[in-house]
């Protein structure tokens, strides 16, 4: 079908870079801005907290998974029809969500919403690299990462605004419209940016990919590196209403300006690594993002083992943890997509696997280690930025 690889309006070479960002944030943005509904959403369809919080973790379980799936189909079949087939399901899933009568419907909707909106995760990044050399797409993906940057941190205060003065399922129902344009744009103006004849030609496998990739030591430094660096945060997330209320006893409203300040961080960090992609190679950049990354966490570390732990020593070093982390993620993917050209689908897939995995891997450490306290948290982070720098070294040793 013509749809499938040709756009309805223009001949365009690359994909339209704002295209791009509604892609790559509607999977996240649909993991945030439900998250003040759920209170209302449990007493609404008569289900305890725990069931309701279903719908946020096993979105995050297909969130993870569907990364696997798309970045082979992606290298075989091309950009666009994949993008398409997860956009798609991504729109219709949010639309059962919306009017789910029951918790099973809505949780079961909740799973294949993730799975369709992580096709515009994967794929946009793929996109950005489809139609530009490693430098270049290491600044686009910078400011990618801005944008990923600020929708996690707007999109809870949109969401319990629009939950409080109109319904609790006007979220649910902002997600189906913001999944309906993105596809609607998709098909009236992306192109396919995936014109590689040997990945179009080869046979469709996912194992024998994915495994040339894991070899790859040129992969695995940045791949590895970046998700230590990028995704240890998910620990402190996990911890951080305990420490802030319970610890530091501020009210629940003043924590919301913490986490503004934290995700701005990020943005900070990825606009730094927009200024320096023009200017030092890849592994460059992340050892730099690496070691901003350890600053931070060593002062947070050393405010709890002298005592003087308090909201400044809290959140200052955070922020410049979360500086790290966003100068981390646009050189660490763009270092990662560029280890094989034949593959960049399946490598933005697996790197997107290593980081939510490691990510989920931390939050579990941290609630089973010691739950609300400090000690695990910072732990968490200085191994393992320290490692990440360790890592990268060592492949860029062996490479």
């Amino acid at each position: 079908m013509p749809i499938l690889t040709t756009p309805l309006f223009g001949k365009r070479e690359r994909a339209p870079f704002l295209l791009l960002v509604a892609l790559t944030a509607s999977g996240t943005l649909g993991m945030h801005v439900i998250i003040p509904a759920l209170p209302a959403t449990a007493r609404a369809l008569d289900i305890s907290i725990s069931t309701v919080q279903l719908s946020i973790t096993l979105y995050l379980v297909g969130l993870a998974a569907g990364q696997l799936l798309y970045g082979p189909l992606s290298d075989r079949f091309g950009r666009r029809p994949v993008l398409l087939l997860g956009m798609g399901l991504f729109t219709i899933a949010s639309a059962v969500t919306a009017f789910a009568p029951n918790a099973a419907i809505l949780i079961g909707a909740r799973v294949l919403q993730s799975i369709g909106g992580c096709a515009g995760l994967v794929l946009g990044r793929a996109a950005v690299r489809d139609g530009a050399t490693p430098d270049k797409a290491a600044g686009q993906l910078a400011l990618l990462t801005i944008v990923m940057a600020v929708v996690p941190a707007l999109a809870p205060a949109l969401g319990g605004y629009i939950t409080a003065f109109i319904h609790w399922r006007a979220s649910y129902v902002l997600l189906a419209i913001i999944g309906g344009t993105t596809l609607l744009a998709t098909i009236l103006v992306l192109p396919e940016t995936n014109r590689d004849p040997r990945s179009r030609n080869a046979p469709l496998s996912f194992g024998r990919g994915y495994a040339r990739l894991l070899r790859s030591r040129l992969f695995l430094g940045f791949a590895v590196s970046g998700a230590l660096t990028t995704t240890s945060f998910y620990g402190f997330m996990a911890a951080s209403p305990f420490i802030f209320e319970n610890l530091l006893h501020r009210p629940t409203q003043e924590v919301g300006i913490y986490y503004l300040i934290l995700m701005a961080g990020v943005g900070l960090g990825g606009a730094i690594a927009n200024r320096l992609s023009r200017r030092v190679t890849l592994r460059t950049g992340l050892r730099l993002a690496n070691l901003t990354g350890i600053l931070g966490a060593s002062g947070f570390m050393l405010a709890e083992l002298t005592g003087h732990l308090s909201v400044l020593t809290t959140v200052a070093p955070i922020a410049v943890f979360m500086v790290g982390a966003g100068m981390a993620s646009p050189f660490a993917l763009a270092g990662s997509v560029s280890a094989n050209p034949q593959a960049i689908g399946s490598a933005s897939g697996l790197y997107g696997f290593i980081q939510m995995g490691f990510g989920m891997l931390c939050t579990i450490v941290v609630e089973s280690w010691s739950p609300g306290t400090v000690l695990p948290v910072a732990t968490i982070l200085l191994v393992s930025v320290v490692t990440g720098q360790c890592v990268l070294a060592l492949a860029a040793r062996r490479a």
